[in-house]
């Protein structure tokens, strides 16, 4: 048990660096998401490019993978919805809110590291592939799920199925961690080796990636708070911890995906609630507090329950 918590204690340690220097003014807020969108648009996709190049697929299904994750986000999901709503009396928006807070992982900032770390280079493949879909349907189809309740509850219009599914697409096209998978892919099938100078700074740029996605997360943590909605938080935080994972191990035994790929799926959906979930309630002005309670909640946590999980999953020792 040792072992595993010295495995994941260094993950959540940087993302308390990064808070504690800009909460003692060592650096500027403004720093986090300016490295933040470093981390997203180059460290990362360079991390992806060179696992997938030196990755061995074998004969692990990605449609296993997809289905193992994602029957764990519905489970999750529609729990969330249903007790915000049912339990707690909330309207639609907040049931959808609560729904992304409980399953929406932060695989980029917080999956990413701790997996290369405990899981190693087939640990990150099966990572990489979980990303190419998981953050572009995941923020999709949040914000569409938004805009049908806020029309409920306000009036106005719904998109059809065709801008739903061309939003879709152009975030697929266009989203850099997907850009550097399929580049590493078509590297990976050419059979074309990369040129030794290429090879060392790939090296060195995906040694970045982990240590500067947790500190940039700490950094924008200092704007986020746990205000108002107290119960309501706690729930969606305890199902993104608990529930999440345990749906996903669920799905992994339904589907048959097991090994590497399956311990990186629950290990992964155990880490804190992204902060994509306050992003989408940015945008439409409500529930600020609620994703905001969830992701600090999940963050200060999150090294209880990523221990668990990798105890459960005989991971550390």
């Amino acid at each position: 048990m040792l072992a595993i918590v010295f495995d994941v204690l260094p993950i959540f340690l940087l993302i308390l660096t990064g808070w504690a220097v800009v909460k003692i003014g060592f650096v500027k807020s403004e720093l986090g998401p300016q490295l933040g969108d470093f981390v997203f648009k180059v460290a990362v996709p360079v991390l992806m490019f060179h696992t997938i190049t030196t990755a061995n697929f074998g004969t692990a299904s990605p449609l296993r993978l997809w289905s193992a994750y994602f029957f764990g986000i519905l489970i999750t999901w529609t729990i969330g919805h249903l007790l915000a709503t049912r339990l707690f009396g909330r309207d639609r928006r907040i049931g959808v809110l609560a729904g992304v807070s409980s399953s929406f992982a932060n695989n980029v900032f917080i999956g990413l590291p701790l997996i290369s770390r405990v899981l190693g280079n087939d640990g990150l493949v099966a990572v990489s592939i979980l990303l190419v879909v998981h953050l572009p349907l995941m923020m999709v189809i949040g914000t569409v799920m938004m805009e049908n309740a806020e029309r409920r509850e306000t009036g106005g219009h719904a998109r059809g199925l065709g801008a739903v599914l061309l939003q879709v697409g152009r975030n697929l096209l266009t989203n850099p961690l997907v850009i550097g998978l399929l580049l590493g892919l078509v590297v990976h099938e050419s059979g074309v080796p990369v040129p030794s100078p290429i090879e060392s700074v790939l090296s060195q740029i995906s040694g970045m990636a982990g240590p500067l996605a947790l500190m940039s997360l700490g950094m924008a943590l200092t704007r986020y708070h746990v205000s108002g909605n107290a119960g309501i938080a706690m729930l969606t935080s305890g199902l993104k911890l608990f529930c999440l994972p345990a749906c996903v191990w669920v799905g992994c035994h339904i589907v048959g995906l097991t090994g590497t790929w399956a311990q990186a799926m629950v290990l992964t959906a155990s880490v804190p609630t992204g902060i994509n979930a306050w992003l989408i309630a940015n945008r439409f002005g409500i529930g600020h507090e609620l994703a905001a309670s969830t992701i600090t909640l999940t963050t200060a946590f999150g090294v209880l329950s990523v221990t668990f999980w990798a105890f459960l999953l005989g991971l550390g020792g």
